[in-house]
Order: C-alpha cells, then sequence, then structure tokens
C-alpha cells in the first residue's frame, strides 16, 4: 500500500501544468499510417531445441515443401523429424514512404514446441499484408535476449526463448502509395476526438496561414487547404506540425486493473464530500493431521485423522470524512488513511462513484 502511495505522489509531483503542444504531437496527417505484415517460415540451426514433428506437425510438412522447391526430392513415407528446426510467425511494420530495397526489422515467434530459438537463421519467407500481397522477403539470424540451461531434470531461463528478433532482417519488395491528401485538402485526424481541442487547432492553423485556411469536420477530423506542388505541399506540412496548440484539459479518469491490482488516477480526479469506513476480516484454518495407532495384536488398523482449527480475526475499520472538492493530493492522503490494499482500494473506489463521490470516469481493464 505505501509502495502505491509514494507513486501516486511521485506522479503528482512530476506533472506539469497543461501547456501547449506541437500540432503532430496530438494530430496525424490522414493518409500517413503504418501497415502490419504477417508471414510463416522455417528457423533453422538449433542445438537440438526445435520442434517435435509428433505434437507440430506442420514444421515436418513445411521442410518436405521447401524441400521440394529446392529441387530435393523426398521420398514417399519419409519420417522427416530433426529437432533443430521451428516454424516460427513473423511480425513486422511496413512504415509510410516505405520504398523498394528498405530493411525492415522482423519479430520471430514460435508456433510448435520449440524450446528456444537462440542460435537459429530464419530462411526465406515471404512477408504478406492485410490484402494477402508480399510487400518484404525476410531472412536472417534470430537474436534471442534470453538465457536458459537445464540439467539432471532441472531446467531455468531468464527472459523469454521462444521468440527472437532479426533486425534490418526484412527487404521491402512492393510500395504502399501514400497520398497527401485529395486534390487541395489535406486530412488532420486528433487522436483524441476533442471538440475544444479541434476548435484550437482550426484557430492555430488560420492565425499562421490566414483565415479559411482549416475547418473542423467534426471532433477529430480536421480539413486543411494546402499547395498543389509536392514539393510546396511538403513545406507547408513541415511548418504546420509544429504549430502549436492547446489542448483541452484532460477529463477526470481513474484506470483499474483488476489482474494485478493497479491503480491510476490524473489529475483531474476530484471528490465529492462524502464517509468511508474500511475494515478487514480474515479466515484461517490449520489442518493437523494425527495418527491413531492400535495396541498390539488387537486386529485393529492404523488410521489418519484430521485435527482443524479455524480462526476468524476481524479488525475494527475507521471512518475517513472526505471534504468536497478535494484534489488528487488529498485523494490519495484520504485513501491511505484507510490502510486499504489496492484490491480493497477497487471496491471502495467503485463504492464511491456508485455513491456519486468520485467525480471521474471509472475505466476497469
Amino acid at each position: 500500500m505505501k509502495k502505491w502511495i509514494v507513486l501516486a505522489s511521485l506522479l503528482l509531483a512530476s506533472l506539469p501544468a497543461m501547456s501547449a503542444q506541437r500540432l503532430k504531437d496530438i494530430a496525424n496527417i490522414g493518409g500517413v499510417r503504418p501497415n502490419q505484415l504477417i508471414g510463416y517460415g522455417l528457423v533453422v540451426g538449433l542445438d537440438g531445441s526445435g520442434d517435435k514433428v509428433t505434437s507440430s506437425p506442420f514444421t515436418g510438412q513445411a521442410m518436405i515443401n521447401m524441400l521440394n522447391q529446392l529441387g530435393v526430392q523426398v521420398p514417399p513415407g519419409t519420417k522427416v523429424d530433426p529437432k533443430n528446426v521451428a516454424a516460427v510467425t513473423l511480425t513486422a511494420t511496413l512504415p509510410p514512404f516505405a520504398k523498394r530495397g528498405q530493411a525492415l526489422d522482423v519479430t520471430t515467434s514460435s508456433i510448435g514446441d520449440a524450446k528456444s530459438l537462440r542460435g537459429g537463421t530464419l530462411l526465406l519467407s515471404p512477408l504478406k499484408g492485410a490484402d494477402g500481397q508480399i510487400y518484404a522477403m525476410a531472412q536472417g539470424n534470430v537474436v534471442v535476449g534470453g538465457a536458459g540451461a537445464s540439467a539432471g531434470g532441472s531446467s531455468t531461463q531468464i527472459n523469454q526463448l521462444s521468440v527472437g528478433r532479426i533486425p534490418g532482417g526484412a527487404t521491402v519488395e512492393r510500395e504502399v502509395q501514400t497520398s497527401l491528401g485529395d486534390g487541395e485538402f489535406i486530412h488532420l485526424e486528433l487522436q483524441d476526438a476533442d471538440f475544444t481541442t479541434a476548435n484550437r487547432a482550426v484557430q492555430a492553423i488560420n492565425k499562421v496561414f490566414g483565415p479559411d485556411t482549416a475547418r473542423a469536420v467534426d471532433g477529430r477530423l480536421i480539413e486543411v487547404r494546402a499547395p498543389y506542388d509536392s514539393n510546396q505541399r511538403v513545406q507547408f506540412l513541415a511548418r504546420m506540425e509544429n504549430i502549436a496548440v492547446d489542448p483541452a484539459d484532460v477529463s477526470p479518469l481513474v484506470i483499474i486493473n483488476a489482474r494485478t491490482g493497479s491503480i491510476v488516477m490524473n489529475q483531474a480526479v476530484t471528490l465529492g464530500a462524502c464517509a468511508v469506513s474500511h475494515g478487514n476480516l480474515s479466515v484461517t484454518i490449520n489442518n493437523t493431521p494425527q495418527v491413531s495407532q492400535p495396541n498390539p495384536l488387537s486386529g485393529g488398523k492404523t488410521t489418519v485423522t484430521n485435527q482443524a482449527d479455524i480462526t476468524i480475526n476481524s479488525t475494527s475499520g475507521k471512518v475517513v470524512g472526505l471534504k468536497g472538492g478535494a484534489n488528487l493530493a488529498q485523494v490519495v492522503n484520504a485513501l491511505n488513511a484507510l490502510g486499504a490494499t489496492p484490491q480493497d482500494l477497487i471496491s471502495i473506489l467503485q463504492a464511491m462513484k456508485s455513491a456519486g463521490s468520485l467525480r471521474a470516469d471509472l475505466q476497469i481493464i
């Protein structure tokens, strides 16, 4: 609990006042976006840590298909079970304006039962987009950031050994056409839809480039008039993306991770007047086996009975009063006074929200 309070206090102290941000930090240019690529391949050269064909039959099938394409005819019925090969999925990101011959980083992830990809080499494999077209080809040595060892039936490892990375391991073979707008207009898309921010962005752009240059279509999309010439349009965008804009104040939000017990609140969270009481109830059960041994020659049997000892401890809860309009620092201090654990705080915050005293949106992830 103390660690959570210290973390929240440090976050509060480090929060700067809301200041102007560059337009490029809060908005994206329409059409300028990355594209995800995916593929399938084989990693070879492993030190006996590859897939087992008995449990990963697709690895053997992929090996036979690859050998046939290379001119090596595998006789029908031949059992192919090399333990130095692993089937992997390949993922990469094709950035905007990527050109043929550009290198991309590739992530390899085992989809079989391979124990490790360390020391392996990915064979030439295609990377496809959502349309099924091949946009890049990948090949290279796999770099794994973990380590592991086993002996005598015991094993240990550091980090993940079934996922690796090939820096610059893919080469772009097909380009994605990216157009900077349609006709005389380009579109700005705010990362967070907000009418106030959209209006302020339009005013800032028109102040620099003149009236009627930009207009807001909705709370996210802004239409901007730009030069036709590609060189002038790039200069225009370079100047526009550095315009300072005052974004709207953030909405009060509390994010709760119910699995880990993590709670994060932003600086806009406040409380209404309320009183909160919290107490703990713990139940402890101890089970002690007892052996009953019969007398010699009595004909009885040895029996084992369990002696259960159940203890219930209840701690009295304290009542803490909170004044209306409390800021984040006061909220943290009040919750700290309750002595609640992060898991308890989840229930307390939900109850405060239901009572109408927590002036924030609850987002549970």
